[in-house]
């Protein structure tokens, strides 16, 4: 209540027309925006490979997206923005939520999952994030029911009028910044990004709508390799391997230019997975230490400086 959330801070320093839009277009829906990435798949498979053969870690398409969407947001903080009650706020952590299906039958559960990630995360330890969960949670090795599933089961439940009032309240809760962390916590409608993989059930890209319920203002859906003809200058005409990646976005967060820089930093690391591997944190220590070891010279010689005019004007004394 009064610009406070258990998952975000509300952004205060805002031009006019960034916070008069959430009042135009108070819902989610109002404010999507639908964008198609081709992704060239070449460096992805020869970074997969060697992975494989040198290093023995098997890599999929999947964690290489989850990875780069963690950096590119880590990177460009106001991706990670919401918007509540017509109140924007910026998100205290990096979360994607993904659905799984144990196995491709009709009848098999489909069980959600959210990872947590402090954005300074490499490849490797993006994909042990998402590995160990999956493992907790699907398979012969789970060793507990998902706290999402539990409160899904929990509500699922409920009768029907019961089940309406519940929801109507956790809405209310929602949108005066009451509802409890252990509660934003599970749900997977409250993340920074929604991933889907439907290369894995043989289907090409959609532009997945973004929920009204929850804080989620972008979506991301990999569609299956397709084969097509590029042209290079001299117009010769070549066969590559390419996958569409649909964007979904909320544009109440963001300029066009903003979006659109994300969007390259994102395919990018897609493109590029080989920079991944740097952990982020190993670079910003470094550079903070340049930046710390300038600050303490500038200011040994301001005091040296200060203490040399003060010699001098005793000794004119």
């Amino acid at each position: 209540m009064f610009g406070r959330r258990a998952d975000g801070k509300r952004v205060k320093d805002l031009m006019i027309i960034e916070k008069a839009i959430p009042f135009f277009m108070p819902m989610r829906i109002d404010g999507v925006n639908l964008y198609k990435q081709d992704i060239k798949c070449k460096t992805l498979d020869e970074f997969i490979l060697k992975e494989r053969k040198e290093n023995g870690v098997h890599f999929n398409y999947t964690e290489i997206l989850i990875a780069a969407c963690v950096r590119m947001i880590y990177e460009r903080p106001k991706i990670n923005r919401f918007i509540v009650n017509c109140q924007i706020f910026q998100r205290k952590e990096i979360t994607v939520s993904m659905s799984v299906k144990p196995k491709l039958t009709d009848d098999a559960d489909e069980i959600t999952l959210k990872f947590r990630f402090t954005g300074r995360e490499n490849i490797y330890e993006v994909k042990k994030i998402v590995d160990d969960e999956i493992a907790k949670n699907i398979g012969p090795k789970a060793t507990e029911v998902h706290k999402t599933t539990k409160a899904a089961g929990i509500l699922g439940k409920m009768p029907y009028w019961m089940f309406k009032v519940a929801i109507k309240f956790i809405r209310f809760l929602d949108r005066y910044g009451l509802l409890p962390k252990s509660l934003i916590d599970v749900s997977p409608f409250h993340t920074s990004i929604f991933v889907t993989d439907l290369k894995s059930i043989k289907l090409g890209k959609v532009y997945h709508h973004l929920y009204n319920f929850g804080t989620t203002t972008m979506f991301g859906a990999l569609g299956k390799v397709q084969y097509v003809p590029v042209s290079d200058r001299d117009g010769n005409i070549r066969t590559e391997k390419i996958m569409e990646l649909g964007l979904s976005l909320d544009e109440r967060i963001a300029d066009g230019l903003y979006y659109g820089n994300s969007v390259r930093l994102l395919t990018k690391y897609l493109e590029n997975p080989e920079v991944l591997k740097q952990s982020i944190a190993e670079e910003e220590v470094k550079g903070k230490g340049k930046k710390l070891s300038k600050k303490k010279l500038e200011k040994r010689e301001r005091r040296l400086q200060k203490k040399k005019e003060r010699m001098e004007k005793k000794g004119r004394v």
